[in-house]
């Protein structure tokens, strides 16, 4: 069955962010989360401007699908749950491999199911919007076949599919890369890899995360470059840290650290787990790092990463464009 028919971005909103795990100091994922906590969260989001596809990272399906059960009913009865565009699934149908798999639990993560993504999709309430996972476990074609047809949408992340399973799941209905650029081990090919494969795909969305932490600004310029203007768009893969100080949070079952320097890690630990940008941050970066107008950078912000999700926005498309590569 078809998704609910989508709702334009509210006017007091001018963010629109697919891959937010958590804000303002509360975690999306803990299975418990309190009304007050979400209506914490809620509030921030609205203070930042911000509409989002709350994320929620590798988890049992079980668990998983307790989990949307609950934040649904939570944004059900809330008066700002329209904040809460619907959910996006980044696992556990992802690459358990050392450097691919980044902290997301791998031995949690397996091979899609229809029947699961069934499962999870009664428990949203029919407010799956995203699914992120690695082509190249088997079944995916047939699996994001049938997402597709339930009107939500898949991207590819965390993997090192090559180019047959790419093709394969592009023609099954693949559109979106997650955060290209990460999710991948430090060291690669420089010719044969998968940032390689994915940033020559014309056919598919870039999501890029602009903190100039997980991309250096040179590199997320290069990326950048490499893509049709219009295929690209912004995330901040952000966790409880988002719009909150220095300290340790949660993510998941990770206890995180972030510093001064707004770098989320794990303690002890070289890896990235998220990050603390806020969206109204990525908006002044992606000007600063890539020298484009507010309306270019807005409109990978907002309204192109709405409609690369299948939601309407809330105004006619903007004229702001960004400049041609050079």
């Amino acid at each position: 069955m078809p998704a609910p028919a989508s709702t334009a971005q509210p006017e007091s909103t001018k963010f629109f962010d697919l891959q937010v795990n958590g804000f303002a100091g509360v975690d999306f994922q803990q299975p418990a989360l309190s009304p007050r906590e979400f209506a914490s969260a809620l509030q921030a989001l609205l203070a930042h401007h911000t509409r989002i596809l709350l994320t929620l990272i590798t988890d049992s399906v079980d668990a998983l699908g307790a989990k949307l059960q609950h934040l649904e009913a939570l944004r059900r009865d809330s008066p700002l749950g329209h904040l809460i565009a619907g959910y996006h699934l980044e696992g556990p149908y992802l690459l358990p491999v050392p450097g691919y798999h980044g902290a997301h639990p791998p031995e949690l993560m397996k091979a899609p199911d229809r029947a699961e993504f069934d499962r999870l999709w009664r428990a949203a309430d029919g407010q799956l919007r995203l699914i992120t996972l690695a082509p190249e476990l088997p079944g995916t074609p047939d699996f994001i076949r049938h997402v597709a047809a339930h009107g939500a949408r898949v991207a590819i992340g965390h993997s090192d599919a090559g180019e047959r399973d790419i093709d394969t799941a592009i023609a099954a209905g693949l559109t979106l890369c997650t955060h290209l650029g990460n999710g991948v081990p430090i060291q690669l090919h420089r010719h044969y890899n998968v940032i390689q494969r994915l940033l020559a795909r014309d056919e598919l969305d870039a999501v890029f995360i602009p903190d100039g932490i997980h991309l250096p600004p040179h590199v997320l310029k290069n990326f950048v470059r490499a893509k049709p203007p219009a295929r690209v768009l912004f995330t901040t893969d952000c966790m409880a840290a988002a719009a909150a100080p220095a300290g340790r949070y949660r993510l998941g079952r990770h206890l995180v650290e972030v510093g001064a320097d707004r770098v989320v890690r794990e303690p002890g630990r070289e890896n990235f787990a998220g990050s603390s940008l806020t969206m109204g941050e990525a908006w002044r970066n992606v000007q600063s790092f890539l020298g484009w107008t507010p309306e270019a950078a807005l409109a990978a912000c907002s309204d192109r990463v709405m409609a690369a999700v299948g939601l309407a926005p809330s105004r006619p498309c903007p004229t702001g464009q960004p400049p041609p590569h050079a």
